[in-house]
């Protein structure tokens, strides 16, 4: 079992005792699972109180479907669509720590105003900048992992390096190879080590079976010595494995959670953010790194 360093984000640390689990909140009317499409503002702020009061420790908004259905959405667009919720989130709860699900440096750097704490790159960098802003405006960054494949492209036929040999590792290679390059350019931009997450982030620019196998291999990531960030919820590799639509994907993210927490990640991205708590929890006491709520099962009751 390895652990890796803690994140440090609006003064709380996050480590292998205490997990943070990542609210996800999407503003888009095409969201992949229609559980988490929050269009009207009111809606959002609703799922934002629901996600704080089951435990979450980051609330992640994003304002573009990841995938390349829903057609072009425009910087501006992603502002008015992200800016009312993060201006009212913080209001709402001035410690929570927000995260913005972005790849684009301009819609970062005006988000910066209301006090964000992490830039969510789930595009590895396709905006060179975006580090930079991240640093100026004192945040955290992703650091992830897609392939090489621009922002919104869905993966078809990937391929890595020397799979055509049956090398089924190579794809954990090029994750760590890529994670690793794009940890150390966003700390010299001037992001602080203890503010730089890693991302191997499954489904992007992997199919189902190299998703399973990054998964498996989470502690090598823990060898590059930053904080891991696993976002597995509903996904499609857990759909594909199970044979399951988005809407019956709980179970399997879940053991999907379980495993990554075992093997040393720490953040953990949730569309079901009580049971997610749960599990990492649970997992970080069989790990020895948190003590039980309460044990009292079996304890001398006092007595003559």
């Amino acid at each position: 079992m390895r652990h890796t360093p803690p994140l440090v984000l609006r003064g709380r640390t996050f480590d292998a005792g205490h997990a943070a689990v990542m609210a996800i909140i999407n503003r888009t009317p095409d969201s992949f699972w229609s559980g988490n499409r929050h269009v009207g503002l009111d809606s959002a702020l609703a799922a934002l109180d629901d996600a704080v009061e089951a435990g979450a420790d980051i609330v992640d908004v994003g304002g573009v479907r990841a995938g390349q259905e829903g057609g072009v959405v425009e910087a501006a667009e992603e502002l008015r669509r992200v800016m009312p919720f993060l201006e009212a989130a913080r209001a709402a709860h001035p410690d929570l720590v927000l995260s913005l699900d972005t790849w684009r440096s301009e819609v970062a750097a005006e988000a910066g105003a209301v006090g964000l704490d992490l830039v969510n790159d789930t595009w590895a960098g396709a905006d060179p900048d975006l580090v930079h802003v991240a640093a100026e405006i004192g945040a955290g960054v992703v650091v992830s992992h897609t392939g090489g494949l621009p922002p919104r492209t869905d993966p078809v036929a990937m391929t890595y390096a020397d799979e055509q040999g049956g090398d089924e590792l190579a794809v954990v290679r090029d994750v760590l190879r890529v994670l690793s390059s794009g940890a150390a350019a966003a700390v010299t931009a001037g992001v602080p080590p203890e503010r730089v997450l890693i991302d191997p982030t499954l489904d992007f620019g992997k199919t189902t079976r190299h998703s399973l196998t990054v998964l498996a291999h989470t502690d090598d990531l823990a060898g590059l010595g930053y904080p891991i960030l696993q976002a597995l919820s509903r996904k499609d590799f857990v759909g594909e494995t199970l044979d399951l639509p988005a809407d019956d994907r709980l179970e399997g993210t879940l053991a999907a959670t379980a495993i990554a927490a075992w093997l040393g990640a720490t953040v953990f991205r949730a569309h079901d953010v009580r049971a997610t708590r749960r599990v990492v929890d649970m997992v970080a006491t069989i790990r020895g790194d948190r003590p039980p709520a309460r044990a009292v099962r079996g304890e001398p009751t006092g007595g003559a």
